[in-house]
């Protein structure tokens, strides 16, 4: 169980990182690792890590580092729940359908993308690396049906603004938003928002500025 405080946004940012980087350790056959490994591999600095971990209570021990099997199972609980999480993906052109073909099962094997949507008729019906298109029109029942929480949203942005509420009274409590709009949806629907322009316009100011 978590403690009964609050986390902060820039803790919980990092813990799918703390995540992949212990379930690649164990997959390598490491068994321990140490806050300076952990340090060395992210970039994040030593006490960084220790006061995120510590949030969490104790999961390490001095002079002895983490178990890696340990805080798999923990960092899997708390990143991807216990249960599998039925996902839906709205929009299949250039970027839905790469995302339909990258293989999220690999670090998060929780994460099912159950269903994809489109209004092309002559997308609809088909099968993206087996995940099968369907219709637009079909979008609450289905949800209801798979009991889906999560949406990926690869479409234009105003489509997604006008999407988002629905999803919400569908509902949907998790959003990643490949719009540059900010959805209609309240603040009991979490939203992570991936803008990849802002994000390229970042990678360049980090490249200007780093030394």
């Amino acid at each position: 169980m978590l403690k009964k405080r609050k986390i902060p946004n820039a803790t919980l940012d990092r813990l799918p990182l703390y995540f992949k980087f212990f379930k690649q350790s164990e997959e390598n056959g490491v068994d321990r690792v140490s806050s300076r490994e952990i340090s060395e591999a992210l970039d994040i600095d030593s006490a960084t890590i220790r006061r995120d971990f510590s949030y969490f209570g104790e999961l390490g021990r001095k002079g002895y580092g983490y178990n890696v099997r340990a805080l798999v199972k923990f960092f899997s609980e708390q990143v991807q729940g216990n249960g599998i999480k039925n996902v839906i993906l709205i929009g299949t052109g250039n970027l839905g359908s790469a995302l339909l073909n990258y293989n999220f099962t690999k670090i998060h094997d929780k994460i099912n993308i159950a269903v994809a949507f489109d209004i092309d008729e002559e997308i609809v019906g088909s099968t993206i690396n087996g995940v099968e298109v369907i219709d637009i029109s079909e979008l609450e029942s289905v949800i209801k049906e798979i009991n889906a929480e999560i949406a990926i949203l690869t479409v234009p942005g105003q489509v997604g603004v006008e999407l988002s509420h629905d999803l919400e009274s569908y509902g949907i409590k998790g959003i990643l938003n490949f719009t540059p709009e900010k959805l209609a949806v309240s603040e009991k629907v979490t939203v992570h928002n991936i803008d990849l322009s802002v994000e390229m316009q970042a990678l360049l100011f980090y490249m200007k500025h780093k030394y």
